[in-house]
């Protein structure tokens, strides 16, 4: 049951990570017998945001990618699954360059990358993996597969692989909520993903404790007080601008009393007046004329 809660977790993340830089389907279905592939991604050549800060997972979906995550360590029957997957893609795109009478690229053909939080030597050894001369953790297939391995665990922690590693388990996994906490509050993705562990944590808690293993458990600990610290914050920065706008609102009702319609004159007047208490704002407003007011505000 919980690999299933992970698995929409996965697709969900992916897919909100990669949609502002081109097509995403998760799932999307392949010919032959039905079989699905988890997340299909497409770039988009016009996309004008920067793929930087998603570093590694920017870097392996530069071109068509197809990509598998696993919770468990991908076993040898289901990377022969995803080899499957991956030969049927391949052979639609060339029925379909053949209709159109075009020549395909090497590059405009999907990649499939596997995304497993470890893998044994002996797995690798099989697939004929050559780990990558640039990346700790990236394993090539033979060239003619078009296949990589990501072992996530193997990742170097560093905030290149950052969006890869939350997708590990057990301490991989939490230090990279670690850091995910740690970003500033404007990034880009930090938000979006804190919100998709929070529905992980939620699913996972309706599951029977018996039904979890030792690192779900675990996690569900480790984003319950950042959850609640989230909500707290949330809660204060609703109150304050509620504070706030409940300020403003005061100032341009004395302004209007005393002087009619906010011309663009008065209005520049409240942003000012907003950076003092009530109890200093107040007397100013009530007493100075226009001019003196004007005068004293665009002055700060």
């Amino acid at each position: 049951m919980t690999r299933f809660i992970h698995d929409q977790f996965a697709k969900d993340y992916l897919e909100t990570l990669l949609t502002p830089y081109g097509t995403v389907q998760a799932p999307r279905r392949v010919a032959g017998e039905v079989r699905q592939i988890d997340v299909w991604f497409v770039p988009d050549p016009t996309a004008t945001f920067s793929k930087d800060a998603l570093g590694l997972l920017g870097s392996i979906t530069q071109a068509i990618a197809i990509l598998e995550p696993f919770r468990n360590a991908a076993s040898s029957d289901e990377i022969q699954d995803c080899l499957l997957k991956l030969l049927e893609v391949l052979g639609e795109q060339r029925r379909e360059a053949k209709r159109n009478e075009v020549r395909l690229q090497v590059s405009d053909l999907a990649k499939l990358w596997i995304l497993t939080p470890t893998a044994s030597s002996a797995i690798l050894a099989d697939c004929r993996a050559t780990p990558s001369e640039t990346m700790l953790g990236i394993y090539s297939l033979a060239a003619i597969l078009q296949t990589s391995i990501v072992v996530i665990h193997q990742l170097p922690r560093t905030p290149q692989t950052l969006w890869l590693r939350l997708l590990g388990r057990g301490t991989v996994q939490r230090q990279a909520i670690d850091e995910l906490e740690q970003l500033p509050e404007n990034h880009p993705f930090r938000a979006a993903t804190l919100e998709l562990l929070y529905s992980l944590q939620k699913n996972l808690e309706v599951i029977q404790d018996q039904d979890q293993d030792q690192d779900d458990q675990e996690l569900v600990m480790r984003l319950a007080p950042l959850y609640q610290q989230d909500r707290e914050q949330a809660k204060q920065e609703g109150v304050q601008q509620g504070v706030q706008q409940g300020e403003r609102l005061v100032i341009e009702n004395i302004l209007q009393t005393r002087f009619g319609k906010l011309d663009e004159s008065l209005q520049s007047i409240v942003e000012s007046a907003l950076a003092l208490n009530p109890d200093e704002f107040t007397p100013l407003l009530m007493q100075l004329s226009r001019e003196e007011l004007i005068e004293r505000f665009n002055q700060r």
